[in-house]
């Protein structure tokens, strides 16, 4: 190992100015590591093509799990140990490569390999999303709106909303990622798990040996909610006790209702909407949990039993169907002509489309996160962000950015290249097939400027405080004024808008990772592309494949009873794509909807923030006046729906119990394990999910029996509460 420092006298000027930076970086560096692999090449492609796979057969399920990259992290050490010690080290040499010598094993499996392959890993996941942004496309023109969209239309959609971003970003580095002031808390964790994982271990229990144990028994336990008793799934006790009673079951559904008492005992339905409990700190657990509490336990059940907001009583308590006003479930089909637009004539004749209250208060709270968010960061953060911001700009070259410069860099033409031709690809695809995704030429242009004026500064809030606001509300309801009427094209303006920008934000952490762990920058680019082009293409393939072989995906009411190829997530997506797209933003939020109140929201989120920070600089004693955080609170349930509150309160408990009481009491073991324990218990359900469809699915072989007839038998919980209204096996009022 060597210390780059040039002179000591320069010492302390070199060291990070960032504290959390200075004890959990180290600031030494190994060159001479390999890192271009056999190893890493074999793991990291594998790796990629098992996440994006299982991230998009998971995505149509009811709880599509999200199999992220520490799942691989934890996986990869001992396989690559592995593949050190039995691999030939023999040396050999390419054709066209000169006299530079080659083996399938340079030596011991290192940290930088192992680095590599989880950003490759990363990728097949999304970064952290699951499966790229754009498949839901493809899914609610195939499956909700029964359209064709052909493969060619549908991979170059996926690609380009997935690398056009990387373009800009990469020009972006020496703003965001070589400064020391751009510090990104997020990429110091997976610094500090990759640390842990490489320092040497002695102990009887091992970290692999944990991790393959837990995995076995992760694997077989799956068995039991997944196929022998689906009951697990949402144990609603409420619901058996008062069989009878629709209000009850209103309260008691973990799945269909308020989800009062209800849990789980299926690790999938813990970890599926939120990830795993186990990887979320503490703090953050509970600002979810005062959130979820203020707003499931107080504001919905004052707006639906006390209020009647919005005739709430007319549709069901938690869903996110549309309906008409008479409580029935709204025929989008009908009121979409042959050019895939809007047919006013019809539509008037169904009537203005209905939420129910949840999902229209949801919308509400989404507002409200976003214009909190500005303001709060803008408050409380502002000044930290200018100070760091221009440090950045003026400051000295730390330790981990001299010791990078030894590294050949990246091009400028390399992003320039890129940016053109996915810019050149996107044109193609709006102009030559129009008429599979509607957007105008014209539109994506505007989609992508606006995603690079707000990559810079959404990049450096994320840099400096973790919060990364989002913008497919503002796309979509931009997009939704200017071109109503056309679905596909405000979906697809949303996901080149949003998705172009936030993919951006993701490539620049992994950047800023690789910056850490000072990993070659070409090495990282190439990796990331290429796991970005592999994983775009394994989604679409098995996108493709499922909606093509599974009858009737996503349309619960036609599904076999307890099938879970439900949708939930495309189910919302498709609804937005009414809402914003098909109906429009001014016939649902505007003077023509029956929403236009939901936009106060936006300036009540603004002026939040505002007043904690008055109330903060009223009373400087009152500690703990900063930590109230509103975005987190008016965010808390941005997953709901699709979540249910089955999964919050099993992953609002098993996080307390794990990051305070486990955390608190058995230090050693949370610092040794609890990570560890996440992954195995999410490749294991991974796994298993996968076997039952394949042995067991594709054969229709099933168990009749009260645990497997229905998943938490509440079938009242779905009933409107407002006399009138008919509902075939509701209850008359």
């Amino acid at each position: 190992m060597e210390n780059e420092r040039n002179g000591e006298g320069e010492e302390e000027v070199e060291l990070s100015p960032i504290e959390e930076v200075r004890v959990t970086v180290t600031n030494t560096d190994d060159h001479t590591l390999p890192v271009w692999t056999f190893r890493m090449w074999v793991l990291g492609t594998m790796s990629c093509c098992l996440l994006s796979f299982l991230n998009q057969f998971f995505s149509y399920r009811s709880q599509p799990l999200v199999v992220t990259q520490i799942t691989v992290q934890v996986a990869a050490l001992p396989i690559g140990h592995f593949m050190a010690r039995v691999l030939p080290t023999t040396k050999f040499h390419i054709p066209g490569f000169g006299s530079r010598d080659f083996s399938l094993n340079p030596g011991p499996f290192n940290l930088k390999e192992h680095v590599l392959i989880s950003i490759f890993a990363n990728a097949g996941s999304a970064f952290g999303a699951g499966s790229a942004y754009a498949v839901s496309i493809v899914n609610i023109i195939k499956a909700f709106y029964g359209r064709n969209i052909s493969f060619l239309a549908a991979w170059l959609l996926i690609i380009t909303t997935q690398v056009i971003g990387y373009g800009w970003a990469g020009l972006l580095r020496k703003y965001v990622v070589e400064p020391a002031h751009m510090w990104w808390p997020g990429a110091l964790v997976q610094v500090s798990l990759f640390r842990t994982l490489h320092e040497k271990d002695d102990q009887r229990m091992s970290r692999a040996k944990f991790f393959l144990i837990a995995l076995i028994c992760s694997f077989a336990w799956q068995l039991v909610p997944g196929y022998l008793f689906k009951t697990l799934m949402s144990i609603s006790w409420v619901c058996w006790i008062f069989s009878k009673s629709a209000t009850a079951q209103q309260l008691g559904s973990g799945m269909h209702g308020l989800g009062y008492g209800a849990f789980t005992l299926d690790w999938s339905a813990v970890a599926s909407f939120l990830s795993s409990p186990l990887i979320c700190p503490f703090f953050a657990i509970v600002n979810v949990f005062i959130g979820y509490v203020l707003i499931i336990y107080v504001t919905i059940p004052v707006a639906y039993w006390g209020l009647n907001v919005y005739n709430a009583k007319t549709f069901p308590i938690f869903s996110s169907h549309l309906f008409t006003n008479k409580g029935e479930v709204y025929n989008i089909s009908a009121i979409v002509n042959n050019n895939f637009e809007i047919d006013y004539q019809k539509y008037e004749e169904q009537g203005q489309i209905h939420l129910s209250m949840f999902f229209a208060l949801a919308y509400g709270f989404g507002f409200a996160t976003i214009a909190s968010t500005l303001t709060h960061v803008g408050f409380f953060h502002g000044r930290e962000i200018y100070d760091r911001f221009r440090a950045s700009k003026n400051g000295k070259m730390d330790i981990h950015t001299k010791l990078m410069k030894k590294y050949p860099q990246i091009p400028h033409w390399w992003f320039y290249i890129m940016l053109i031709v996915s810019v050149a690809v996107s044109l193609v695809l709006c102009i030559v097939l129009k008429n599979e995704i509607q957007l105008p030429w014209w539109a994506l242009i505007v989609s992508c400027i606006l995603a690079l004026i707000f990559t810079l500064p959404i990049s450096i809030i994320t840099a400096t405080t973790n919060h990364t606001p989002g913008l497919n509300i503002i796309t979509e309801y931009i997009i939704g004024i200017i071109l109503p009427g056309k679905p596909i094209a405000n979906v697809c303006f949303k996901t080149y808008g949003y998705m172009s920008m936030a993919q951006a934000i993701s490539f620049l952490s992994d950047f800023k990772l690789g910056h850490y762990m000072k990993i070659p920058p070409r090495s990282l680019f190439l990796v990331q592309l290429i796991g970005t082009i592999i994983a775009g293409t394994i989604n679409i393939g098995v996108a493709m494949w499922l909606l093509d072989s599974v009858e009737n995906i996503c349309h619960e009411e036609l599904l076999p009873a307890n099938s879970p190829w439900t949708c939930p997530g495309d189910r919302v997506f498709f609804d937005a794509s009414v809402i914003w797209g098909l109906v429009g933003p001014m016939r649902i939020f505007g003077p023509r909807g029956n929403y236009s109140a939901l936009n106060w929201f936006f300036a009540g989120g603004a002026l939040g923030p505002i007043l904690v920070w008055l109330l903060h600089k009223a009373f400087p004693q009152q500690s703990l006046i900063p930590f109230i955080n509103l975005p987190v609170l008016f965010g808390s349930t941005s997953m709901m729906p699709p979540a249910s509150p089955v999964n919050y309160n099993s992953w609002i408990l098993v996080g307390i119990i794990f990051n305070f009481f486990v955390f608190k009491y058995k230090k050693q073991w949370w610092q040794r394990y609890n990570y560890v324990l996440s992954a195995a218990l999410d490749a294991g359900v991974a796994f298993m999910s996968v076997a039952l469809y394949f042995f067991l699915g594709n054969g229709d072989i099933k168990i009749d029996w009260w645990g497997t007839r229905d998943i938490e038998h509440c079938p009242l919980a779905g009933c409107p509460n407002s006399k009138g209204v008919k509902v075939v096996g509701c209850p008359a009022y």
